[in-house]
């Protein structure tokens, strides 16, 4: 039993797949399914202008292929009222389908080039905006580099009267120690005056005396 069934897989597993053909109903009204090739067949149903059957076979004496409908129904119709495209009317409503859409993204990307119009302006005007704030930080930046250059300067004035205040201040304590210096000497040279216009008094009060007594003494003799 298993022998067989591998013989018959095998056996499919040869016969090569047949992709199925599918044909649409043209562009009359309604065709007719039989279950058989031939009016005297049952009909098991109608099927409209533009529906899809998937083609089982093709009996090119008899002008009948057999079909399969959307829903599973298997049957025969006549293979002049098929057509290799969808009905005109199909083709019709697929065409207004897609321009619906195209129509749809096309307001999007009109809506979408609104926003990045709007985007755009609003961009434009950040950046004005920032070239102002540059142009003002720019010139703020050439203030600042002018007051360093002139604080630099005065800088460099003032180290410089800085340097010629302490020589001033060394000559004047240099003066100043000579001033002193003199002071001293003056008031040595005024103390030796005094002490000498003191001994002379002495001097001369010793021999004005003498002098005197000298006078006298030659008066008493005469």
């Amino acid at each position: 039993m298993k022998s067989i069934t591998l013989a018959l897989t095998l056996l499919l597993g040869l016969i090569p797949v047949v992709s199925a053909e599918t044909l649409y109903v043209s562009d009359r009204l309604e065709i007719q399914m039989r279950t058989g090739k031939g009016n005297q067949f049952r009909i098991l149903r109608m099927l409209p202008s533009g529906t899809s059957l998937e083609v089982l076979e093709h009996d090119r004496e008899n002008g009948y292929s057999k079909v399969r409908s959307p829903g599973g129904v298997e049957g025969w119709v006549l293979t002049r009222f098929l057509m290799n495209e969808p009905a005109a009317r199909e083709q019709l409503a697929d065409a207004e389908k897609k321009v619906a859409r195209l129509e749809l993204e096309n307001r999007k990307l009109n809506a979408a080039l609104g926003e990045l119009k709007q985007e755009k302006g609003s961009t434009d005007k950040e950046r004005s905006e920032l070239d102002r704030e540059n142009r003002k930080i720019s010139q703020e930046l050439e203030e600042i580099r002018r007051t360093a250059s002139s604080a630099l300067a005065i800088d460099a004035e003032n180290k410089d009267l800085k340097s010629r205040i302490v020589a001033y201040e060394r000559q004047l304590q240099t003066l100043q120690q000579e001033n002193a210096g003199l002071k001293d000497r003056t008031a040595r040279d005024w103390f030796m005056v005094g002490a000498g216009v003191v001994l002379l008094g002495m001097v001369i009060g010793l021999i004005i005396p003498r002098i005197r007594w000298r006078k006298k003494s030659s008066w008493d003799t005469l």
